[in-house]
């Protein structure tokens, strides 16, 4: 991948060899995050913040797949263009999800409804589906 190659020319990605064995953890925490998140007695605030940690967790293990890692949270997600060939409006709804996130960390405004939550979850449900099935394709 050029792009990803590019981004670890220029320091924003680090080069790692691809580890099916560390990319489990992440991939299991994401399952579970995941499960947690779809828990209807949690509050809406912790069901995003599950759902959003379980969607990054996804991410991550995506671009280990591929050979590389991120400190970024932000890039990982719009590395999914790349590590899944998705394409921006298919990844649009975690930018939001990152934005609120950054917001409720730094100013302690979570601004996020019932809709959004759901909408997440199943997001990231997708997301860890399809960085599971690279274990077959990496």
């Amino acid at each position: 991948m050029a792009a990803l190659a590019n981004l670890a020319r220029i320091g924003k990605l680090k080069v790692e060899a691809p580890d099916t064995r560390e990319r489990s953890g992440p991939l299991r925490s994401a399952e579970v995050r995941l499960l947690d998140a779809r828990q209807a007695t949690l509050s809406l605030e912790s069901r995003f913040d599950l759902a959003y940690n379980a969607a990054h967790a996804g991410a991550l293990a995506a671009l280990r797949a591929h050979g590389y890692r991120s400190d970024n949270r932000y890039l990982v997600f719009q590395c999914l263009e790349h590590t899944l060939g998705w394409p921006p409006a298919r990844w649009l709804l975690f930018d939001q999800a990152h934005k609120k996130r950054h917001l409720a960390e730094y100013e302690g405004d979570l601004d996020v409804t019932e809709g959004f939550v759901l909408e997440l979850v199943e997001h990231a449900a997708v997301l860890i589906a399809a960085a599971r099935a690279l274990d077959g394709a990496a």
